[in-house]
């Protein structure tokens, strides 16, 4: 019987501490959840809308919005989310660099089930255009998913400060 409770303190050590591994960029911010299929006595499945600001790339902020699974499985955070997921990234301050980056570089990542899949946003530089480009996708340990979303941030001028080039901050 004790051999069982240990399994159990082990999964519950996973549930809770899984989801917080692999971060390339702070948590993002929760604006709001919409209940979308009710479930009796656990938890509805929802839609979950997040914000997060880029941490190299000061004055971007991208809102995300994920499905997120309710039911007991949910409940209890093993449920393995779908891969849906939608994007858009915007310009919301004057833009600065912080470091230099790769094309594709991680943004931010997130776990989606409890070991086969993660939501990534990858950042890259279209420097003809001088504009940001954001990537949303998710993938599994066996197959990756087709399913993905793109987001473009034109550098813009803030104010009277002139825009950086993107191009500028790539590595070579």
């Amino acid at each position: 019987m004790s051999f069982l409770r240990g399994l159990g303190a082990i999964a519950i050590a996973l549930v809770v501490l899984l989801p917080s591994l692999g971060q390339a960029a702070d948590q993002p911010d929760l604006i709001f959840k919409k209940s979308t299929v009710w479930k009796f006595l656990t938890p509805d499945h929802k839609l979950a809308t997040y914000a997060i600001d880029d941490p190299i790339v000061d004055g971007v902020a991208c809102h995300f919005t994920v499905p997120e699974k309710g039911g007991l499985s949910g409940w209890i955070g093993v449920a393995e989310e779908v891969s849906d997921v939608s994007l858009a990234c915007r310009q919301v301050g004057p833009v600065a660099f912080k470091e230099k980056f790769e094309q594709g570089d991680e943004m931010f990542t997130q776990r989606r089930s409890l070991f086969f899949k993660k939501l990534q946003i990858v950042r890259g530089c279209d420097a003809k255009r001088n504009v940001l480009v954001y990537l949303v996708y998710s993938d599994k340990l066996i197959e990756g998913s087709p399913k993905n979303s793109t987001s473009t941030v034109p550098i813009q001028p803030w104010g009277d400060q002139m825009p950086p080039r993107c191009g500028d901050y790539m590595e070579d």
